[in-house]
This record gives structure tokens, sequence and C-alpha cells, in this order.
């Protein structure tokens, strides 16, 4: 058989192979649509491994390697969680960082629901508008939100599953602005907050708004030539606006680790966390025999807040996460124990940790 023959046959299987290839994505679609009825994650790592090695265990029956064939399948799992995309609220205009934490969770297929408050937010996934939420929790800067949390502990919905984004500022304007034509500067407080050095330098009045990508929209819109916002390049390039500055944080080490929300926490999946909240009775050493529970079984505290109950002066809740699931022995048992010592107990999820 010659050069030619031998590529004709090349490209007859490579057809074959993109025929299959769209025939699992045409499955996978259909597996995507049942998990947003039931509210269930598109990440499924379990199912992920099982994959895999099943491909390597094939690839070693025809003495094909199996890492070839491992990071081909990669590519395609890949592939087919895209096309599973699900529609998650999110506070905030298209653009904001949430949006893009949401993007980075479940892909570029995602469908973004804005919203214009946190409150709206819960409230979407509570009525089953859509089945999936994502809320910011924490920057390594700035601390927790704390709307988020006291939100999460009036609400039955659970988290399942977190991830983590650098932030990294942008100064936005219309075109044809420059530093020195800027008198005012609008953003999130935290976004503003996080800029203090670069803004101390501008001649500008700085002015707080709901979130990052709304103010580049609002400059946008009101063709304010003197006016800036502080925002992600994804919000400009979403608006059409000029990136004066990039990179304006004042700490490069800016990270803001987001909450996904739904109506069910995740199951096991060996590498997980669970989040909690508790109130004490007013003796001494009581937070002490509550985290003795979790020392004695060996269990890690990767975060521990408190604060205030807003129903009594000087009574605090405890927000606590630990490493672990709360299906897990070790980690059931330690919550069963903090019940004894505990007035309050509420598990607001375990979760996947983020990668």
């Amino acid at each position: 058989m010659n050069l030619d023959d031998l590529r004709k046959k090349i490209d007859e299987i490579d057809a074959r192979i993109v025929e299959l290839i769209g025939e699992r994505q045409k499955i996978s679609e259909e597996i995507g649509r049942g998990k947003q009825e039931t509210s269930r994650l598109i990440e499924d790592r379990d199912r992920e491994l099982k994959v895999l090695r099943h491909v390597r265990s094939l690839a070693r029956q025809k003495g094909i390697s199996p890492a070839d064939v491992e990071g081909i399948y990669h590519r395609i799992i890949d592939a087919s969680k895209k096309v599973q995309g699900v529609a998650v609220a999110f506070q905030g205009e298209p653009g904001a960082y949430t949006e893009e934490a949401a993007i980075r969770f479940f892909g570029k297929s995602t469908r973004s629901r804005p919203c214009e408050s946190l409150d709206e937010v819960f409230e979407a996934v509570e009525v089953g508008e859509v089945p999936f939420a994502m809320v910011p929790v924490e920057n390594s800067l700035e601390g927790s939100i704390t709307r988020a949390y006291d939100l999460l502990l009036d609400s039955p919905l659970m988290v399942c599953g977190e991830t983590e984004l650098r932030i990294s500022h942008c100064l936005i304007a219309m075109e044809g602005a420059t530093l020195d034509s800027i008198k005012i500067v609008y953003s999130h407080p935290q976004a503003l907050g996080q800029c203090r050095s670069f803004l101390s330098h501008l001649n500008a009045e700085l002015v707080p708004a709901s979130d990052t990508a709304g103010s580049v929209r609002m400059i946008k819109e009101q063709g304010r030539r003197e006016a800036a916002a502080i925002a992600s390049a994804q919000a400009a390039e979403i608006y059409g606006m000029k990136i004066i500055a990039r990179e304006i944080e004042d700490n490069p080490h800016n990270f803001t680790r987001f909450f996904l929300l739904s109506r069910e926490d995740s199951p096991p999946t060996g590498s997980d966390k669970t989040s909690i909240v508790f109130s004490l009775k007013h003796k001494p050493g009581a937070l002490y025999d509550c985290l003795r529970e979790f020392a004695s079984r060996n269990i890690n505290l990767t975060k521990l807040e408190s604060r205030p109950t807003r129903h009594q002066p000087w009574e605090y809740n405890f927000y606590m996460d630990v490493s672990g699931h709360r299906e897990e022995e070790n980690v059931a048992g330690a919550l069963k124990s903090l019940e004894e010592h505990a007035v309050f107990v509420k598990i607001l999820g375990s979760y996947p940790k983020a990668r």
C-alpha cells in the first residue's frame, strides 16, 4: 500500500473519530439537561476518574500509550462539559468578577443571569428560576463579604462548590481619556479599597458603586469623559471601553473566594470541605470544647470567624470551614458532638475544594 493510500485510510479514520465525538457531545447535552433539572453539578470528578481509568485500560489492551490516550480524553471531557452549560445567577452586570468566576467553574457555555443584589441572587435559586448561584464570600485582602454570610445563615440553599479567582483591576474610561483627564472614579467599595495606592496619585473623587462592571456600563451610557471605573479587562471588552491602566491593585496576591450555591450540596469526592455556622453558650471554655471535637479527630480547620447574631447585643455566630465531607465518619462524629456543645448548628454544605 502506497503513501497516498495510507493517508486516505487515516482521513477515513479521522472522519469516523469526529463523527463519534459528535455523537458523544449530543449525549453530553442530554446529560447536561438532566443535571440542570436536578441541580446537579456539571463537574463530576468521580465520573471523570472512572472514564479515564476505563480509557487507560482500553489503551493498554490495544498496546497504545495510556498517558497519550488520557491526554486526549482530558480535552474530550472538557469539551463535553462545555456543552452541558447551566444557568447561574450572580450579582452585578455582565463582565463582573463573579460572572468570570462562574464561567471559570462551568465553562464558556455558562448562561449567566445578572441580578441587582445578592438577595435577588439567592431568591433566583430558592424559587427555582435557575439551578445555581455564584456569590463572593471572602477576599484575601479585604476579608469576608458579610452580606453573603448573613444570607447563607437564613437561606435554605447549600454550598455545593467553591472557586478562587485572581482579581486584577483595570482603570477603564471612554476612548480618548487619560490619567490627567480623570476627575472621578466609580467602583465597588472593595475594588476602591484594593487600589488605594494607585488612586492616591490621582486627583480624582472616589465614588462607591454597587458593582465594578456596572460602573463601566454607567460611564459608557452617560458618555462621562471625565469619569473612570475600576473593573476587569473583560468588562472593558464587553462595553467597548478603553483600559487606561492595568493591574492597579495594591497587592498582586489579591484573590476572591466564591461559593457556588444550590438546593443541595455535593456528594463526597475525597477532597472536600464542609462549611458550618454555630453559636455557643455563655460559659468558660465553650469555644475550646467545640474546637476540641475537631482537633481530637485530626480534622483541619481552614477558617474560623465570628459575626454578630443580629438578635442580641454581644452575641456571636461562628463561621467555620473544615477539611472533609459531612458524610465522612470522622467529620460526622465531630458535627454530632458539636451539637452537644453549641446552642445552634447549621451545616452550610459540603463541597469539593477549589482546584
